[in-house]
């Protein structure tokens, strides 16, 4: 019975965020950090660097992917409150014209660029890393793994949320806060229907039908 519990909490702690990765480092002050948005055909690609207390860590932390939206608006307060945080943003314009993936790096360097205390060791979530002066580790599905880049990942997410309610706004009639610029069934009707917006990323192939 003993060891079935054992193997049991193995499992759990396989799939849920953990310090695991923050102490292996040997940092002290270590920052985590995600994107969101390198899918949508449209609105920037936001980067979020967090770096946590150790002796306040929010309960909750997750891959915001695996989270409901009251859940991530409820954790993004907390954690804006209790750790540092900087947001990096990379335009449609700037994606279009250096790509997603440089315009993602881009966008992380400025979120750990945007921290008020630079950290001493970064968490990448994926398997790529931006260039910095001081030591980095990508992870894949590390948001998954490391409370850091957990934290970093509903920053990010929550953070894009809003900007794509706000491009909803200022250019009715797209959906963007349904969608968030992905290419979903009626994202790529309405596409389809009123042409491109000037948020939609014109080098995407589904924008670029329709211009």
């Amino acid at each position: 019975m003993m060891r079935k519990k054992q193997e049991m909490r193995q499992s759990v702690e396989k799939f849920t965020p953990n310090w695991h990765y923050e102490a292996q480092s040997g940092g002290t002050m270590i920052a985590g950090v995600d994107e969101a948005g390198r899918g949508p055909l449209a609105g920037p690609v936001v980067a979020a660097a967090v770096l946590l207390d150790p002796k306040h860590i929010p309960d909750g932390l997750n891959d915001s992917k695996k989270l409901s939206q009251t859940k991530r608006e409820a954790l993004f307060e907390i954690i804006i409150q209790t750790a540092q945080v900087g947001i990096g943003i990379a335009e449609p314009e700037e994606i279009d014209r250096i790509n997603i993936l440089a315009a993602t790096m881009k966008a992380m360097q400025r979120a750990v660029a945007d921290l008020s205390a630079p950290p001493d060791y970064i968490l990448i979530d994926g398997n790529r890393c931006p260039e910095f002066t001081i030591p980095v580790q990508a992870i894949v599905k590390g948001d998954a793994k490391s409370l850091s880049i957990a934290a970093a990942s509903i920053i990010a997410k929550t953070t894009r949320d809003r900007l794509m309610v706000g491009a909803d706004i200022r250019f009715p009639g797209y959906g963007h806060s349904g969608h968030k610029g992905y290419p979903t069934k009626a994202h790529r009707e309405v596409l389809l229907k009123l042409g491109a917006s000037p948020i939609h990323r014109r080098s995407y192939g589904p924008v670029r039908a329709v211009l």
